[in-house]
């Protein structure tokens, strides 16, 4: 149920890798496995809720990215989380999953909303959220139990993860951070322009040490601070 440009971005990350084996979870309805398939993977599919899975001759399992997933250890030479992360309690759970099922060199594709670019970071100075992490009052809750029937979770944002968590736990799971991507360049950043100047600008008073050590220059880069809504990583088991 990820952003078109979001899908786009997966397929262009992927178009030169090495083809074999590619899991795709959450897999949601289907897209993203089917445009994965069409450029030469062998796509197996997993999701807490396959019931909502509408490709026939693609495989899918029932699967929790909190707990353990239906597959041997070294079964895929690709895994891709599009929308996945932000909806469940334990991130560092899955992302040791995905190195676990990971072959030796095997590629890791997963997104989280961007709560750090500039407007995000502003939303958060005013209102004390950010536009993909409300407030999760009752109200709010009933409206999606009514909506979603049971499957609660799809709608949920409940872990707000950010490019410094991420990081932290793909180089505690094994694997090195290639490049971090967007969906899709937001139309109004030029406006906060100014803004990032001064963000950056109050970053040099730091030494080199410290932004190396604090991943300052990464934070504040054009994918990050003017970024979409969705970081998309790319990294490698090792």
């Amino acid at each position: 149920m990820a952003r078109e440009g979001a899908h786009e971005t997966v397929e262009e990350i992927l178009r030169d890798e090495k083809r074999g084996r590619l899991l795709d979870v959450p897999a949601g309805h289907g897209a993203l496995a089917v445009r994965l398939r069409q450029i030469g993977f062998d796509v197996s599919g997993c999701d807490l809720y396959p019931q909502i899975f509408d490709v026939k001759d693609i495989e899918i399992k029932a699967g929790n990215l909190d707990g353990r997933l239906p597959y041997d250890d070294a079964s895929f030479e690709c895994v891709v989380c599009i929308e996945g992360l932000e909806h469940i309690e334990n991130p560092a759970n899955a992302i040791r999953e995905f190195s676990r099922l990971l072959k030796s060199d095997g590629t890791l594709v997963v997104s989280v909303p961007n709560i750090s670019n500039i407007e995000e970071r502003l939303k958060w100075l005013f209102t004390g959220y950010t536009s993909h992490f409300k407030p999760l009052s009752s109200r709010f809750l009933e409206t999606i139990a009514r909506d979603y029937g049971g499957m609660e979770e799809v709608a949920l944002h409940v872990n707000a993860i950010s490019y410094s968590e991420v990081r932290y736990l793909l180089e505690q799971s094994g694997f090195e951070l290639k490049s971090v991507h967007v969906d899709q360049k937001k139309k109004n950043s030029w406006l906060f322009l100014p803004i990032v100047f001064f963000i950056r600008l109050a970053a040099r008073f730091s030494s080199p040490a410290k932004r190396t050590e604090r991943w300052t220059n990464e934070l504040n880069s054009d994918e990050i601070l003017l970024g979409g809504n969705t970081m998309i990583f790319k990294a490698k088991k090792l």
